[in-house]
C-alpha cells in the first residue's frame, strides 16, 4: 500500500511540477551520458588502446635496422589510426625524430608539436626536441623558449642543467648576453656537476664579456 502511495506521488509531481520534471530529465541525461562514457571506455577505447601499444614496434623494428624510411612508411598511417591512444602517440614522438634524422626540421617540428604523454620524462625530451629543430632552422629565440620551457618542466639533474645550457647557447646567438650569463649562472649555482663538467665558468665569462661591450 504505501509502495503504490509513494508511486502515485511521484506520478503527481511529474506531471505537475516541471521544474521535477526538469530534474528528472537532467538526473536521466547525464546517468545516459556517464553509462555511455564508461561503454565506450570499456569496449572501444580500451581495446584499440591495448592494440596501440604494440603496432609501434614494427616501426622500431626497421629503426633498429636503421630502415628509417620503411620505418617512417609504417608510422605515418599508423599514428593518423591510433592518434590520441598511448600507443599512437608514441609512435608520432618516434615519426618526429625520424624525420629530425632526415633532416626534415620543419616536419618534425609540427609532429613533435601534436605528441600528447603523460609520461613526464618523454614529454620533457619532446619539448626539448622542438628546441633542437627551432635551433636547427636558426629561430633561435623560439629555441631558447622551448629549452627553458622544457628545463622548468621537470626539474632533475639531467635535463634541467641540459636544456639550460642548450638555451644559452641560443642566447648567445640572438646577442641576449644578459639572459646567457643568468641562464649559465643558473647551472652554476643549482647543477655543480653539469657545471663543472662543461666548465660552465668560461661561458659565464664570455657571455659576461659580450654582456659588457
Amino acid at each position: 500500500m504505501l509502495e503504490n502511495f509513494s508511486l502515485e506521488v511521484v506520478k503527481q509531481k511529474f506531471n505537475q511540477n516541471i521544474r521535477f520534471k526538469q530534474i528528472t530529465y537532467a538526473i536521466g541525461g547525464l546517468f545516459l551520458i556517464i553509462l555511455l562514457y564508461f561503454a565506450y571506455k570499456q569496449f572501444i577505447w580500451s581495446p584499440a588502446n591495448e592494440k596501440s601499444q604494440d603496432g609501434y614496434w614494427i616501426a622500431q623494428n626497421y629503426i633498429a635496422k636503421d630502415s628509417t624510411d620503411k620505418a617512417i612508411a609504417v608510422l605515418v598511417p599508423f599514428v593518423k589510426k591510433y592518434d590520441g591512444k598511448s600507443g599512437g602517440e608514441l609512435g608520432q614522438y618516434l615519426l618526429g625524430t625520424l624525420y629530425m634524422k632526415k633532416g626534415d626540421f620543419k616536419k618534425a617540428l609540427t609532429t613533435l608539436e601534436g605528441v600528447s604523454l603523460d609520461d613526464q620524462y618523454i614529454s620533457t625530451i619532446c619539448v626539448g626536441l622542438q628546441g633542437d629543430c627551432q635551433s636547427e632552422l636558426k629561430k633561435y629565440k623560439s629555441a631558447a623558449e622551448l629549452y627553458v620551457k622544457a628545463a622548468d618542466r621537470d626539474e632533475n639533474d639531467f635535463t634541467t642543467p641540459m636544456y639550460l645550457f642548450k638555451a644559452g647557447g641560443c642566447a648567445e646567438k640572438t646577442g641576449d648576453f644578459a639572459y646567457a650569463t643568468e641562464l649559465y649562472t643558473r647551472i652554476r649555482d643549482d647543477y655543480p656537476t653539469y657545471a663543472n663538467k662543461k666548465t660552465i665558468d668560461k661561458y659565464i665569462a664570455r657571455s659576461s664579456s659580450n654582456k659588457a661591450k
